[in-house]
């Protein structure tokens, strides 16, 4: 199966948000090709989410789990702690009240 570039999967995410009128943006921007993609949830409450892509061995399929959860400040260390071991790494942040990320949807879940 061909894989999308990291590049193409962060600008057709940023546009489904954008249909949906949901604000979010490139935080760090990895690399084009091969960069692993994080999507923090910024609820705009002093809370976030952040989650990344997994491989379940079980089912081959991909699927987006929580990497960490809670006060924003302990979610961006969170994230800050997988930059430093991962220089392309792409990390998008999603504002939204509601808690909406997309990352459910079809298209985006698998």
């Amino acid at each position: 199966m061909t894989r999308l570039t990291a590049e193409f999967w962060v600008q057709a995410y940023l546009t489904r948000l954008r249909l949906y009128e949901i604000p979010a943006f490139v935080v760090t921007h990895g690399d084009d090709t091969a960069g692993s993609v994080l999507v923090k949830l910024n609820t705009l409450d002093g809370q976030a989410s952040a989650y990344q892509r997994s491989f379940d061995l079980m089912s081959g399929e991909r699927t987006w789990v929580v990497l960490s959860e809670g006060p924003e400040k302990d979610v961006d260390a969170a994230l800050a702690k997988q930059r430093s071991f991962d220089p392309d790494l792409w990390v998008v942040e999603v504002e939204d009240r509601q808690g909406r990320h997309l990352l459910d949807e079809p298209g985006l879940k698998d």
